[in-house]
C-alpha cells in the first residue's frame, strides 16, 4: 500500500496481522496492523523487497513485482524475479538541479539494467543463501530460527 507518507507491505500469510510501515520523510521502519493502512492507500501486489538504494533524488523502495516457479529443494518453492518497481520515498524531484536530475536518471537506468539481468532468485520457506552443506552442519537451534534471524 502506498500512501503519500508512507509505504506499507502487508503479509499475505494467512493470519498475519503485522503490516509493515516505512515513512517516506524519516525512513523509519515499524511494525503496525491492518487497520492502522488509511483506506486512501494506492494498493497493489508484491512479491519481495529487494532493498532500498540511495541515489541523488534520495532513497528508492525496490520491490519484486513479478515472480516466476523455478524449482522446489525438499518441497520448498524457488522463485526467480522477473520484474521489479523503483518506488521513490520523495514526492517531488523539485529538490534538484537539472544536472541532479540527469545524474539521478542516469543511475536510475543504470539500475534497471542490473535489474534485468537474469538470476535473481529468492524463496520464501527455504534458506538459500547457505550452502546444503553449510545447513547439514549446523546447529539444531540455527535450523528452528526464522529465515530473518538467519
Amino acid at each position: 500500500h502506498i500512501t503519500p507518507e508512507k509505504f506499507y507491505v502487508e503479509a499475505c500469510d494467512d493470519g498475519a496481522d503485522d503490516v509493515l510501515a516505512i515513512d517516506r520523510v524519516s525512513t523509519e521502519v515499524t511494525l503496525t496492523v491492518k487497520k492502522d493502512v488509511p483506506p486512501s492507500a494506492v494498493t497493489r501486489p508484491i512479491f519481495g523487497i529487494l532493498g532500498t538504494i540511495r541515489l541523488v533524488a534520495g532513497t528508492y523502495f525496490l520491490v519484486i513485482t513479478k515472480k516466476k516457479k523455478v524449482g522446489e529443494i525438499f518441497g520448498h518453492a524457488i522463485w526467480k524475479a522477473t520484474d521489479f518497481d523503483i518506488l521513490s520515498y520523495k514526492k517531488t524531484m523539485l529538490h534538484l538541479t537539472d544536472i541532479q536530475l540527469q545524474d539521478n536518471k542516469v543511475f536510475l537506468s543504470m539500475l534497471n539494467h542490473v535489474l534485468t539481468v537474469d538470476g535473481f532468485y529468492f524463496s520464501t520457506t527455504y534458506d538459500l543463501t547457505h550452502t546444503l552443506q553449510r545447513l547439514a552442519n549446523t546447529s539444531p537451534e540455527f535450523q528452528e530460527m526464522s529465515l530473518l534471524e538467519r
